[in-house]
């Protein structure tokens, strides 16, 4: 910036910090929006985001418990399997 106008920052630097982590893990070093405990880039908006149970957010299945049960059905399974023709 050019000119000799004196530059007002003490409330900037003497505002509340946002209390979001950033991607790194370091805390975030923005002002936190005025009444809010978040920046502007971190704070969400009251009810934004999924609902509870949002069955849309569902996109492949993998993680679900009954995915997770099948593969642990299987791999024990196999395990036994392979002891049985070991012994054989």
């Amino acid at each position: 910036m050019s000119g000799k106008h004196p530059r007002n920052v003490t409330p900037m630097q003497q505002a509340a910090r946002c209390g979001a982590k950033t991607r790194k893990g370091t805390p975030c070093a923005a002002p936190a929006v005025q009444g809010k405990q978040r920046c502007r880039m971190h704070g969400g908006a009251k009810g934004s985001g999924a609902p509870k149970g949002n069955r849309n957010a569902l996109k492949h299945g993998l993680t679900t418990a009954e995915a997770i049960d099948l593969r642990k059905h299987i791999n024990r399974l196999l395990r036994e399997s392979r002891e049985i023709i070991e012994k054989i």
